[in-house]
């Protein structure tokens, strides 16, 4: 939408940390061609995110990994969620960049090929944030074990499943991380395509 259909009437600074909160007053064209009432939101700057579902074509497997996310701690499933590699993108830094790198930090195993899949906006009605999607093409039997920066407090547990194992995992409300919802839904989806243009 272009700027002249948005008029920020106010902006400041909510709490600005390792997170930042804006607070902003504004208003916006509506579509019969008037315009809203003024509106306040808070909007929640996190950054940007890459993330990258590593699927091995020879063995048919995927690494998935658990950790701890505070986000979920009143989750029906509990606060320990089976997610994809993922990090964040620092100044200067390309998506590519990142996930080849949180792979390594992760679970040990480098990404040899990426295949980009999506852009998309993680939660707009409160955040900026977007995460930049890709599958990768790893070598699964070298993976496993325990993870993570422990100067961050990370502490990661590296699972090396079938993929036909993750898709019922996905089915049966198991996997609910939405990276790799979307990740692991589009190799369903492509598995052959994938198989096809890595092993030929």
């Amino acid at each position: 939408m272009a700027s002249t259909n948005i008029e920020i009437l106010g902006k400041k600074v909510c709490y600005k940390g390792f997170f930042r909160l804006e607070c902003y007053r504004l208003r916006h064209r509506l579509f019969n061609g008037g315009w809203s009432q003024p509106l306040v939101r808070e909007l929640f700057e996190r950054g940007h995110a890459a993330a990258v579902l590593p699927y091995d074509p020879i063995r048919d497997e995927v690494i998935l990994i658990e950790q701890f996310r505070i986000g979920a701690l009143n989750a029906s499933g509990g606060p320990w969620l089976l997610e994809i590699v993922a990090g964040m993108i620092d100044s200067g830094e390309t998506a590519e960049k990142v996930v080849k790198r949180e792979s390594m930090e992760e679970t040990g195993c480098a990404v040899t090929d990426l295949i980009p899949l999506y852009e998309f906006l993680v939660s707009p009605g409160g955040t900026t944030e977007h995460i930049t999607l890709f599958c990768g093409r790893v070598d699964s039997s070298l993976a496993g074990g325990i993870y993570g920066a422990s100067e961050e407090g990370e502490d990661i547990k590296v699972h090396v499943v079938n993929l036909n194992t993750a898709l019922v995992m996905l089915q049966s409300g198991k996997i609910n991380s939405a990276s790799a919802i979307i990740a692991l839904q589009w190799l369903a989806l492509n598995r052959h395509k994938v198989k096809t243009q890595w092993l030929t």
